[in-house]
């Protein structure tokens, strides 16, 4: 009996071992995989300056031309998919995406489950009012208990519920950020928070919220933005490489340039 007991615990750390061991090769693993099925999976959602579709339909933004730049120089296709936010990390670890490449805030929960690139972007959530309330809005007191929209499970959600004052009013969550904007200009909501580096791309003179502002002086949250990827692997590292080279040849620097995020592109990629 003892001697049976002996092999059932000695096979099953046998099998514990090679578990272990199999996921730990998939993790490390992960670079060889994508490169060789030659195409990286990238996950976004739409939000515009970081991945939109243009007049003509064709998906462009700062964060698409990064991932396509970084894919040409690791000799893989660049494919985009379209994912529920909320559901981000399950498709992630199902591998119907390899990674979020959207704007991703990196935060300490985040980190538990995902392996982060180094940070590009320093962003910061603002509140974004129609003009005409200018007067009324101009800081989170004076927003206490109006009606306040952000999207679900992002840094904006999170800003609100954290604020003393924003906290006490109405909260509706939005499937997109974009989705926001359309409930303060349709009057549904009294403001909205969300990326700094929308805000300023989509709100304001010449936009198509032309109507609306940014809050001034109302910083609720300064974030850095990272690629995620599955825990462990080293396709976060690969692709810092090629962040490096494309900041030392100045294609971040034109690519920032052109959607109008220089002001908040990290270009020192020490994590």
């Amino acid at each position: 009996m003892k001697k049976t007991m002996r092999s059932i615990v000695a096979l099953l750390l046998v099998l514990a071992f090679a578990l272990t061991a199999t996921v730990a090769f998939a993790a490390d693993d992960d670079a060889a995989y994508i490169k060789e099925k030659g195409k990286m999976l990238i996950g976004i959602t739409i939000f515009d300056p970081m991945n939109y579709y243009d007049d003509n339909g064709k998906l462009i933004g700062f964060d698409t031309e990064f991932a396509e730049a970084v894919c040409a120089k690791l000799g893989v296709a660049p494919e985009f998919v379209e994912i529920n936010w909320d559901t981000k990390e399950i498709e992630l670890n199902a591998k119907s995406i390899d990674c979020i490449w959207n704007g991703m805030t990196i935060t300490e929960e985040r980190k538990e489950n995902m392996e982060f690139s180094a940070a590009y972007i320093r962003n910061k959530q603002v509140i974004v009012i129609r003009t005409e309330n200018a007067a009324k809005y101009t800081d989170t007191a004076s927003l206490s208990g109006a009606t306040i929209v952000a999207e679900i499970s992002s840094a904006g959600e999170e800003a609100i519920l954290a604020d003393e004052n924003l906290s006490k009013g109405t909260y509706i969550a939005c499937g997109k950020q974009a989705d926001t904007l359309l409930e303060v200009k349709a009057g549904t909501a009294d403001a909205a928070v969300i990326d700094y580096v929308m805000a300023k791309s989509m709100v304001g003179e010449g936009t198509d919220y032309a109507d609306m502002m940014i809050v001034e002086g109302v910083d609720l949250a300064v974030e850095e933005y990272g690629i995620g990827f599955r825990k462990g692997s080293t396709m976060a590292a690969e692709v810092d490489a090629q962040f490096k080279a494309l900041i030392e040849d100045g294609t971040m620097a034109a690519i920032a340039e052109k959607y109008g995020q220089a002001d908040v592109l990290i270009t020192d990629i020490a994590k």
